[in-house]
């Protein structure tokens, strides 16, 4: 049964997993659904992974839960404004990296795959690459600057 003071009690349906190599511990997961399969209730768990990446990566990068401001209606408005970055950033990125792509990666460290941290570099890239030199003044000599000092910029950043 599953309880919390002010709402009724619950059955809950329980799922144990062993390893048959015992080579992890066992782990239970359970649902207050008591219809849903064993299966069902492992599958479930395992797209709520994707999701928690999600707000792990938001979190990082784009300071989701952790907006200082004064009211609750400013908070309300920011979040969505987030997500929505989020979503707009992963979209463009994934027309920008594909699997074949080189990811950005420190001295001491090679990533395997991309990161929301490529993603965010490969946008920024894009956006200062393609906006830099088309805003020079009319009727002057543009002053290009070199991509290799741009690219040395946004790792940089």
């Amino acid at each position: 049964m599953w309880y919390r003071p002010g709402t009724p009690v619950l059955p809950v349906r329980w799922v144990l997993v062993r390893d048959p190599e015992a080579k992890r511990d066992p782990q239970a997961f359970f649902s207050t659904d008591t219809t849903l399969e064993p299966k069902e209730i492992i599958a479930l768990y395992v797209r709520r992974w994707q999701i928690e990446v999600t707000f792990a990566e938001m979190r990082a990068h784009l300071g989701i839960e952790t907006q200082r401001q004064w009211t609750d209606n400013a908070i309300v408005r920011t979040t969505p404004a987030l997500l929505g970055l989020y979503s707009l950033i992963s979209l463009w990125a994934g027309d920008l990296l594909s699997c074949n792509s080189i990811s950005y990666a420190a001295a001491w460290y090679r990533k395997t795959s991309l990161t929301f941290s490529d993603a965010i570099a490969a946008v920024r890239l894009q956006l200062w690459i393609g906006d830099i030199n088309q805003r020079s003044a009319p009727n002057r000599e543009p002053q290009y600057i070199p991509a290799h000092r741009i690219i040395r910029m946004a790792q940089a950043l």
